[in-house]
């Protein structure tokens, strides 16, 4: 890795207040659907925090992101406003997508979050069409497509490197590759290491300790930055890992009770808390500070939730169809 990449202990701290509303607005989320408060499918992100907010820290405004299912961190850490979303899963009007949505399929262009989807590896090739678009309007925008290891081996995935690499669009691929493809680990179903497929199309490549916040910071700055310089796309392998199953109601009982006891024992909040205490980034009553932010935060989002209307029948048809054309 070339040039002064690393994350300034300012970085470190935007970073765990992004990663740390991440966390609780995932703990009040699986709350809520245990107590009967909330229906949803859901799919945790518990775990992956450090990924999106370190990558999220690398964009600007106006830069695109396409997300997955698995998609909260990548919501908030970009700046999707956490009373919409919270009033999307909510099914409610206010809500991102007018409570039509869901979790799966979160919306919010203001915040660059163009996408979401529920289908396996379908955001790739969106990504790379953005990405066109950006440079046909040379808009100076980065696009970043998050996915999961599994989806490194459909059609997909290699058709958009391909594309991305062929023509040096702007986007950078995130494998947030959690050990797990829905309920099969990532050696039982994917032949070498991900990150080195890269090769075959002509880019960088790049594996990477996702819960790593100053690795992970330096891995997305260097790969945001080459996209922004026209050079074209990068493929980040972040490894991390998922602390529930594949969804809500999953136990997670194909996970090794080892290998989950060791990831729970590296998570990336304590982590992070950690490293920001040994660069003097921020003391404890500064933690402390950020933590009670985020709750307050998240209470005030679910209170405006529940507080906002249903959407009217008639909104079915809103937006599925585009309007007709008068023709002369």
């Amino acid at each position: 890795m070339t040039g002064n990449f690393g994350p300034t202990n300012d970085d470190l701290v935007q970073i765990f207040r992004k990663a740390t509303l991440i966390m609780q607005t995932d703990e009040r989320i699986r709350s809520m659907i245990t107590a009967g408060r909330l229906h949803a499918n859901y799919y945790s992100p518990r775990g992956q925090e450090v990924v999106a907010a370190a990558m999220a820290m690398n964009l600007q405004p106006d830069d695109y992101v396409v997300a997955i299912y698995r998609g909260l961190h990548d919501h908030l850490a970009k700046g999707v406003p956490l009373k919409l979303l919270m009033a999307e899963y909510f099914g409610r009007l206010d809500g991102s997508c007018k409570g039509k949505g869901g979790c799966m399929h979160i919306t919010h262009p203001d915040s660059g979050v163009m996408v979401t989807t529920g289908i396996v590896g379908s955001g790739m090739p969106i990504a790379a069409g953005l990405a066109f678009a950006s440079q046909i309007r040379g808009d100076g925008r980065v696009t970043v497509t998050n996915f999961g290891d599994g989806a490194s081996n459909i059609g997909a995935f290699h058709e958009s490197l391909n594309i991305a690499s062929l023509w040096k669009l702007p986007v950078v691929f995130l494998c947030q590759n959690n050990l797990y493809a829905e309920h099969t680990a990532t050696e039982n179903c994917t032949a070498g290491v991900i990150s080195e497929r890269a090769a075959a199309y002509d880019m960088p490549g790049v594996q990477v300790d996702g819960n790593d916040a100053v690795a992970m910071f330096q891995a997305a700055r260097e790969a945001v930055e080459r996209a922004r310089r026209g050079e074209g796309p990068t493929l980040i392998e972040a490894r991390t890992f998922r602390f529930f199953g594949h969804n809500f109601g999953d136990p997670g009982a194909y996970i090794p009770k080892d290998q989950y006891a060791a990831a729970l024992a590296a998570d990336p909040l304590p982590r992070l808390r950690a490293l920001l205490a040994a660069r003097s980034a921020a003391n404890e009553t500064e933690i402390a500070r950020i933590e009670a932010e985020a709750k307050a935060e998240i209470d005030e989002a679910i209170a405006f939730a529940q507080a906002s209307p249903y959407p009217d029948p008639s909104e079915i048809m809103v937006d599925v169809y585009a309007p007709a054309l008068e023709v002369a």
